[in-house]
């Protein structure tokens, strides 16, 4: 959180203009595709097949990223009575397009003592769907405003799938190599994502685009982005009950379902909306750290959380505990 908003600091008061914008913007390019390459020589193909069973679980995910989340992405654009400029109400739209994160949703599985095995899983298939999903959702609902020519899907071919398959393919000889040097290939990961994050505010500001937006705007951006979040984690907690999750699934399905992925938001947005990315990202980067502060204040809780009668070991979430506050589950 603290590099995010240092790195949105100095694109403010030193930004990339000139020469330097466009060796910032190729140095994004190679980035993104570096980026995407390591997702796909890290995902094993063993831990995929594996979850395959979770499928009400994952079907619970996807429907709650792909098809919750658009509709309310439309929903706001066209109802909200918060004034959003025309950028924020793009932004939040794009947002609600981004696939499930892998990592945080994981790690908060974890400390929540959730189905972990699940939500690698859910996460995974998450970030594949939105490979494809994205940029197709992204060109029927923005239209114009998400550059999907033919140049425009050509890039992402050449960005995104072309990396990513090609690190599924080299997977067998550098599999092993980088899960022994996780540690030294996370300045690789957090170093791509904040010269995205850079170079997209770069242009911003050499636009002149923070002078459209007003506090107002971004007081109700807050607003947006908290209700966005309640709703899907209302979502997806009622319709992991009414799927007939175990308490642990029914965890992993609200921390998935209610996340968004930055690593592959940002990317996506500069291949989509080029220089025009700049404020487009700004509501994905606020999500990102609710969802955070959110997730933990909720793992915690399901980690404390008495035992529910005839329900597991000492520990686990009791089936009571696993709505967010002010959202009762259905009785067994």
């Amino acid at each position: 959180m603290a590099a995010l908003l240092g790195t949105v600091l100095l694109a403010a008061l030193l930004p990339a203009t000139g020469r330097a914008a466009g060796a910032a913007e190729h140095a994004c390019d190679l980035a993104v595709a570096l980026l995407f390459f390591l997702y796909g020589a890290r995902l094993s193909t063993r831990e995929t097949l594996a979850g395959l069973r979770h499928l009400r679980l994952h079907g619970s995910v996807l429907a709650c990223t792909f098809v919750l989340f658009p509709l309310l992405g439309l929903a706001t654009a066209a109802l909200t009575p918060v004034p959003l400029t025309e950028q924020l109400r793009t932004g939040v739209l794009f947002l609600c397009l981004v696939p499930s994160t892998v990592q945080s949703s994981v790690a908060l599985t974890g400390a929540a003592r959730g189905n972990v095995p699940a939500a690698i899983c859910a996460g995974t298939y998450s970030s594949l769907a939105g490979l494809l999903l994205t940029p197709m959702l992204a060109a029927w609902l923005l239209g114009a405003r998400a550059a999907l020519s033919p140049d425009g899907l050509g890039r992402i071919a050449l960005q995104l799938l072309a990396p990513f398959l090609l690190g599924q393919l080299l997977r067998p000889r550098l599999g092993t190599f980088l899960a022994r040097h996780k540690r030294l290939l996370t300045p690789v990961d957090r170093g791509s994502i904040l010269l995205v994050v850079y170079t997209a505010f770069s242009a911003a500001v050499a636009q002149g685009i923070w002078g459209r937006t007003t506090p107002v705007a971004l007081l109700g951006l807050l607003a947006v982005l908290l209700a966005l979040l309640a709703a899907a984690l209302a979502f997806a907690a009622t319709t992991a009950r009414l799927l007939g999750l175990d308490r642990e699934s029914r965890i992993a399905a609200m921390l998935c379902g209610s996340q968004k992925s930055l690593a592959n938001g940002l990317p996506m947005a500069t291949v989509l909306f080029g220089p025009e990315a700049g404020l487009l990202v700004l509501p994905l980067m606020a999500y990102h750290q609710l969802q955070l502060v959110a997730g933990t204040f909720l793992a915690g809780r399901w980690a404390r959380a008495p035992d529910a009668p005839g329900t597991g070991a000492p520990g686990t979430p009791g089936a009571d505990q696993l709505s967010p506050p002010g959202v009762r589950p259905a009785p067994d």
